[in-house]
């Protein structure tokens, strides 16, 4: 049978046991835990601040390569030059005036008989202006106009196109020299994405 302790380390455990009490009593839940709380917020403050410290350094870069994309946005043809869709729309029917009007001498050979600015969804990286049209033309009028909507500049596009031959429901027999077909198709081009979508992007 293992001996009692003598009075002195009896003590001398309840000595100690009364200094833990006091320590976790009176030093650490109110000076311990919250200096050790105030070291972690510091150290997050401190990667926050090494980290704008590194997107400052970088941001010189940045705003060069913005520049860049809008010099090229600005020189580049193949985009329209208009401000929003709604002049976009209204460039694209004018364009399409001059072309068809320059397709023949004759006006009865090639004559627009409907465009109306459409706004079709879509997920691109640039904004689609789409025009859709309808035209009564000669096959080689319409062909001139294809040409040159397509070959020209800014870039244009012609899509979902529809031809449908008059004699086909006139008759046989009936004239169709002038405007011998029904044409339809979407006529778009793209607008350049604007500043603010490219610098969104850019800070990702």
């Amino acid at each position: 049978m293992a001996s009692p302790l003598p009075d002195r380390s009896r003590t001398l455990l309840v000595l100690v046991a009364a200094l833990v009490a006091a320590y976790l009593l009176l030093v650490h839940w109110w000076f311990s835990a919250p200096m050790l709380e105030m070291g972690g917020q510091r150290d997050e403050l401190r990667d926050k601040e090494l980290a704008l410290r590194l997107e400052a350094a970088q941001r010189p870069e940045v705003e060069r390569r913005l520049a860049q994309v809008r010099q090229f946005q600005a020189n580049t043809p193949s985009f329209l030059s208009e401000a929003n869709k709604e002049l976009a729309s209204a460039a694209l029917a004018q364009r399409l005036e001059q072309v068809v009007g320059s397709a023949s001498p004759n006006p009865a050979q090639c004559q627009i008989t409907a465009r109306t600015p459409s706004d079709v969804p879509q997920d691109e990286a640039f904004e689609r202006v789409v025009v859709q049209v309808r035209l009564r033309c000669g096959m080689s009028e319409m062909a001139q106009v294809l040409q040159a909507l397509e070959g020209g500049s800014p870039q244009l596009f012609v899509d979902n196109l529809e031809l449908l031959s008059r004699r086909s429901y006139l008759g046989v027999g009936a004239e169709t020299n002038a405007g011998a077909m029904d044409v339809s198709f979407d006529l778009y081009g793209y607008l350049p994405s604007k500043p603010n979508k490219v610098s969104g992007s850019s800070r990702g």
